[in-house]
């Protein structure tokens, strides 16, 4: 399928719930003439990025009062920025690790245009996504001891299996950033990032600029592990400036 084609499929599938509300699998794929497994992967595309709600069988528009929350806007703005840039830096036939989070989650629609991706993860969220993406990458899970609070995989038998392979790339998120220390998480189960970020020549963090100031004890990534963050321009030039003197890379997109 031409990507030029896909994109126009997809913006016209994110119109004609605007003015009918809610459309089935069975009605798009019959409308566009394609088969129903391409528009599933174009709806999960088009959710992930923010543009519509999946449903049982179809999909319906984003609720209004979602769209008047200027708050939820700016925060899948900021997300969606990040992601991008973090897109820019993947190569085709890369094998990366996507960590489990809302803002690593928001990468994966970036990954539509890549070719030959092999992509690790923790996470049966970002996993079931990723198998639906046009050009689908070759798909490994850690295993291992499922976590409720983290909703993803971690324990020993996770870290064991990412220590069989390596990776050109980790992207990861954080719950606060500690400009002496590095990145910090309010999860006690941390060995697994590490472990991630061992496996790989390049660590590349995602975070929004608010996470900078919460005081959390748990170091999750030392700023010696990490090779770039990617921010939003909240990120001051103060902070960005202690960053870079700790060896990062530091890009801050707008949003």
């Amino acid at each position: 399928m031409n990507k030029r084609n896909t994109q126009q499929r997809r913006h016209l599938i994110v119109s004609q719930l605007q003015q009918q509300g809610e459309l089935s699998v069975e009605q798009l794929a019959e409308r566009f003439q394609t088969s129903e497994v391409t528009i599933r992967k174009d709806l999960t595309v088009l959710e992930q990025a923010g543009l519509l709600l999946r449903r049982y069988g179809g999909a319906v528009p984003v609720p209004q009062d979602f769209i008047a929350d200027s708050s939820f806007e700016k925060v899948s703005k900021r997300k969606l920025a990040i992601a991008k840039a973090a897109a820019d830096l993947i190569k085709d036939h890369y094998r990366i690790i996507i960590d489990s989070g809302r803002t690593t989650a928001a990468l994966l629609p970036e990954l539509a245009g890549k070719q030959g991706l092999v992509v690790m993860t923790n996470s049966l969220g970002i996993a079931n996504a990723l198998r639906e993406l046009e050009n689908e990458p070759t798909l490994l899970m850690t295993g291992g001891s499922w976590d409720p609070q983290s909703e993803a995989f971690q324990g020993q038998l996770a870290e064991q299996v990412l220590r069989a392979y390596d990776f050109d790339q980790l992207f990861i998120g954080a719950d606060g950033i500690d400009l002496t220390r590095g990145t910090t998480t309010y999860n006690e189960l941390y060995s697994l990032s590490r472990v991630m970020a061992e496996c790989a020549r390049e660590v590349i963090v995602m975070l929004e600029s608010d996470k900078l100031g919460r005081k959390i004890h748990n170091l999750e990534l030392p700023w010696s592990m990490i090779k770039v963050l990617i921010s939003d321009d909240g990120l001051s030039d103060d902070a960005a400036a202690r960053i870079t003197e700790q060896g990062v890379k530091v890009i801050r997109v707008n949003a």
